[in-house]
């Protein structure tokens, strides 16, 4: 008796770019379009930043997203191909990682939460550099960092803005997290810190009305910052998935060596 292959039934989602417009007409027409409630994975087309997109906008199906870059940047992209994407998607290998939780509260007493997969950055407003306090755990660890902004960035995203201002790449299993300064001027040079996953990251802004202060969390900015309160978010899982050998324990491993 022959025995069925399992069907994937398949939600797709492409950016704006005409590549990946092209490319989603192209495989919905072999593999039909599901709705998010009936499928078993997402496929995204686009750069890494539509993949961040798509991952927050599917959180609550809890599906596995299998990106294919249709855009320039592609780090949590695999190759673009029309053929044999069933098969890439059942050999696929998963990666899970949580999100940041930011929760900003501005000058207008308003308070705003956002998750951040890559990091959550703040970064000065105006022509005049910020100055920051940064607590950890409760500690107040650097008084006064004179800075154009810092952030806090996940494993998944220290190859991103956090590696462009010098920051460390962290191997995807750590349970750590980067606080990185961008253009730190005092204290001079300042190297940042590497943290537990577990910490707890508060940010002061000194000086707010001479001095302002933006947040953003994976491009979801809040303005006029007073502080900003940064965590790991256990309870919430983005499962990525790759193609085999081309996971992001080994592309962060070979971006180290580029």
């Amino acid at each position: 008796m022959t025995q069925t292959a399992p069907t994937t039934r398949i939600a797709f989602r492409a950016s704006s770019a005409p590549a990946a417009q092209e490319a989603y007409a192209s495989l919905v027409a072999q593999h039909g379009q599901t709705d998010l409630a009936q499928a078993d994975v997402v496929v995204a087309l686009g750069g890494d930043g539509f993949m961040l997109q798509t991952l927050h906008e599917t959180q609550s199906a809890g599906l596995p997203v299998y990106g294919m870059n249709c855009g320039t940047v592609g780090f949590l992209m695999n190759a673009y191909a029309t053929q044999d994407l069933i098969h890439r998607l059942q050999a696929a290998e998963e990666t899970v990682i949580n999100p940041l939780h930011m929760r900003a509260v501005t000058a207008d007493g308003l308070l705003l939460e956002a998750l951040a997969i890559n990091e959550v950055s703040l970064l000065r407003a105006g022509p005049q550099a910020a100055k920051l306090a940064i607590y950890v755990d409760g500690k107040l660890r650097l008084d006064e960092l004179v800075c154009d902004g810092a952030m806090l960035c996940t494993p998944a995203g220290s190859t991103a803005y956090n590696y462009s201002a010098h920051g460390p790449i962290l191997p995807i299993e750590s349970d750590v997290l980067a606080l990185t300064a961008v253009a730190a001027f005092r204290p001079r040079r300042w190297r940042g810190a590497l943290l537990p996953k577990t910490a707890v990251v508060r940010i002061e802004v000194l000086d707010p009305d001479k001095r302002p202060v933006m947040a953003d969390a994976d491009s979801r900015s809040v303005n006029n910052v007073l502080s900003v309160e940064i965590r790991s978010e256990p309870t919430v899982r983005h499962r990525i998935l790759f193609d085999p050998g081309h996971g992001l324990e080994e592309r962060l491993l070979s971006e180290q060596f580029a």
